[in-house]
């Protein structure tokens, strides 16, 4: 388990806003084409800080040109961004939460209609994003690249006045990539046991430490399996039990249901985030998210051993969740939601857009 008295995160989510209730905010599409965040994008995480989230993470932010995932992605790749971006922390950290910059590289989930480059991977494999079929294998030089655009993004955001950031090496990204059993067939340094693979996240992490101040958070965000990926959950402890001794400030597991049982081991009663919490040693501050909808789920995960609890569907359609949660009986409904709904939550056209094909969640017409 985590030692509260010793880590930072701990010491600032407490001191500035004594709750333990996390936004990992999701997929929008609410920003411009050229990677400024928009308005639109900035006030929906306002919002939610306004409705007292102790934590509110932004979406996934690209750290390089040839690594965005999706159209409306801000990204951190320029220092032009940074003003844009310094209207958004100062709005949080008025109410008093903190801001987190969640950073990826989309690798072969990186569209080459978007970036105009071909896909880059842990290795040449097939890939529907690539006009070729394939991706291309990330040469030596290509991961100090990326490495040193992960770095210059965190320097950005310490710039911008995030609180911190998290590394986004869940669902499937370039870092998952690098992680994977199937995806990753290289024979040097970066690749074979789930010690090399984990080479280019240490890393990046790393170089991310010595370039930031000592009170910026830096967080790792992990899936606890991926199946299409190959990322058992015995990996992903051997994982754990590496990046605990790291100076990390939280690790957040990304399990999609906090209820859901091992696909590795579906005859164990532990729930994804038990494996972890139950079985490692002086573990950062675990932050869990996933199927998270009423205050009887948040109780439950943080008895998993869970030390922040993280939403995101459920604030979407209810920006004050985490005021509400207080309430011990608290279980909003779970939709479909009208489009005025949405709107008066601080929802965009595009991000209703984009939430019609979560199915029945938004209402019919």
């Amino acid at each position: 388990m985590a030692n509260p008295s010793s880590n930072f995160l701990f010491k600032r989510a407490n001191v500035r806003t004594n709750n333990r209730i996390v936004l990992a905010a999701m997929t929008n599409k609410q920003s411009h084409a050229d990677g400024r965040i928009s308005k639109n994008e900035i006030n929906w995480l306002v919002r939610r800080a306004k409705g007292s989230f102790g934590i509110v993470t932004t979406a996934a932010t690209h750290i390089s040109e040839d690594g965005q995932g999706w159209k409306g992605e801000f990204g951190l790749f320029h220092d032009k961004f940074i003003d844009r971006l310094s209207l958004l922390t100062q709005s949080i950290k008025y109410y008093d939460s903190l801001i987190l910059a969640q950073l990826f590289h989309g690798g072969m989930r990186s569209p080459e209609h978007l970036t105009g480059s071909q896909p880059i991977s842990a290795s040449r494999i097939n890939c529907k994003e690539s006009k070729s079929g394939y991706t291309r294998k990330a040469s030596e030089n290509d991961i100090k690249r990326i490495i040193k655009e992960f770095t210059s993004a965190a320097v950005r955001c310490v710039e911008a006045g995030f609180s911190g950031v998290e590394l986004h090496g869940a669902h499937g990204y370039l870092i998952s990539q690098f992680l994977s059993r199937t995806i990753n067939n290289r024979s040097d340094r970066w690749g074979g046991d789930i010690h090399g693979r984990s080479q280019f996240l240490f890393e990046i992490f790393d170089s991310i430490k010595k370039n930031v101040p000592d009170d910026f958070i830096v967080g790792i965000r992990l899936s606890p399996e991926i199946h299409e990926l190959d990322i058992s959950l015995d990996d992903s402890i051997e994982l754990l039990k590496k990046i605990r001794l790291l100076d990390v400030d939280f690790i957040h597991l990304s399990c999609w249901d906090v209820y859901a049982l091992s696909s590795t081991y579906p005859n164990d009663p532990k729930r994804l985030t038990e494996w972890f919490t139950h079985s490692i040693d002086n573990l950062p501050p675990i932050i869990s998210t996933g199927n998270i909808w009423s205050s009887e789920d948040a109780k439950n995960v943080m008895h998993q051993g869970a030390d922040f609890v993280g939403v995101a569907r459920v604030a979407i359609a209810y920006p004050d969740w985490a005021k509400n949660i207080e309430n011990t009986s608290y279980n909003p409904q779970k939709g479909p939601f009208t489009i005025q709904q949405l709107k008066e939550a601080q929802l965009s056209t595009p991000f209703i857009n984009y939430m019609r094909k979560w199915k029945g969640f938004v209402e019919n017409e």
